[in-house]
């Protein structure tokens, strides 16, 4: 008689968690599709309300995605052509589209190996150089808390009060990460949230968020959302955007919340099983004090590329999935290589610590929803390609 075969392994896993609230997305769907209110619905006021609750931020405001968050956000301090934004070269597209996408100018900054976060000193850095330019104004900082890490925001908070800039959090891949007891939303100017699929807290499609504690930066959101518009629809303040949050999406969302809170506790004990398991053998992520990590994304440091392939492979024969977040840093990627080699005269520093992540890092299945044997499986196919 043979033995069954064990259950796949899914990177990420939506329908295990699906089947616990079914019957409560379908209830939610029904009423908006009873209700016809498809957008701006009172879904999107509860779930607004309630994220603002979660995160302890003043306020929230959703919107269509992660990326409409970022844009408005730097809409809303009127950023554009002559500003210079800065933001990590080892990150996903969406940090360094958005200031092109308005005139502004990314300058890509390295980031520390340990944390894949913002290097504080390599940031400090580039700030004197476009500042000693005079050609850019430096107005932003977009800090990345990468994999579910939060950056170091009370440096960043501190380093862009005194320079006059914005800090703009974001936490795509971080929501219900917290900083010394306060949730990533609470700090800086404005964090933004994405609610695709695969994030921590994911709808079934695209939608996101802002989170303040500034009123004034709040109501302009709600305003730039919504085409520029005042107290009445056609009442057209300034120039905005259609960046509404669906209501079905939001009904989604607020189906999901109240899981939330053990799926994050869920998350941390499989990531403290691949560390004990894993510790010894590879790079494995390592928490600063006062930081507690979403865990959107678990991800080791082989050695250099041939490692990670060698691992890969064993892997894949062994039928468990893993992925390269990110295969390239943004400075290299042909969009923005012309503006990076622009954006400081005589060329830019180098960025050894994003390139070189970019032949080691190695993500593996991450989900609340993937038992210990499973985990146990994963890090076997892990050791055995070493």
């Amino acid at each position: 008689m043979t033995a069954p075969r064990p259950r796949p392994i899914a990177f990420f896993d939506m329908k295990a968690q699906q089947a616990l609230i079914r019957d409560d997305i379908d209830l939610r769907i029904a009423a908006v599709l009873d209700s016809g209110r498809f957008v701006q619905g009172p879904e999107v006021e509860e779930l607004e309300s309630r994220l603002a609750e979660f995160t302890g931020a003043a306020h929230c405001v959703g919107v269509s995605s992660g990326t409409d968050a970022l844009q408005i956000a730097l809409m809303a301090e009127g950023i554009g052509p002559g500003d210079a934004v800065f933001l990590p070269a080892f990150t996903y597209t969406a940090t360094a589209e958005v200031p092109l996408v308005l005139g502004a100018t990314p300058v890509f900054v390295d980031v520390e190996e340990t944390s894949f976060n913002l290097d504080l000193a390599d940031l400090e850095r580039r700030i004197a150089l476009v500042e000693r330019e005079g050609r850019l104004r430096p107005r932003a900082v977009i800090g990345v808390d990468l994999y579910g890490l939060p950056a170091d925001w009370p440096a960043i908070e501190a380093l862009c009060a005194r320079r006059g800039m914005f800090a703009l959090d974001d936490a795509a891949q971080a929501f219900g990460a917290a900083l010394h007891g306060r949730r990533l939303g609470a700090w800086a100017d404005a964090t933004a949230c994405s609610f695709y699929p695969t994030k921590t807290l994911g709808c079934y499609g695209d939608g996101g968020a802002l989170l303040t504690n500034d009123a004034g930066r709040a109501e302009l959101y709600r305003s730039l959302r919504t085409h520029g518009e005042g107290r009445t629809r056609y009442e057209v303040l300034r120039t905005g955007m259609n960046g509404r949050l669906d209501t079905i999406q939001a009904a989604i969302l607020l189906a999901k919340l109240p899981l939330l809170a053990d799926e994050l506790a869920a998350r941390r004990r499989l990531a403290a099983f691949y560390a004990e398991r894993l510790g010894a053998h590879v790079a494995v992520p390592r928490l600063p004090e006062g930081a507690e990590s979403a865990w959107g994304i678990y991800t080791i440091l082989l050695p250099d590329a041939a490692a990670r392939a060698r691992v890969q492979q064993a892997m894949a024969a062994q039928g468990v999935p893993s992925a390269i977040y990110y295969p390239k840093p943004l400075h290299h990627q042909p969009a923005y290589a012309r503006h990076h080699a622009a954006s400081i005269a005589g060329g830019p520093p180098p960025l050894p610590v994003s390139e070189t992540l970019c032949d080691r890092v190695l993500s593996l299945p991450m989900h609340p929803y993937l038992d210990e044997a499973q985990a146990e499986r994963v890090c076997a196919a892990v050791l055995s390609g070493l």
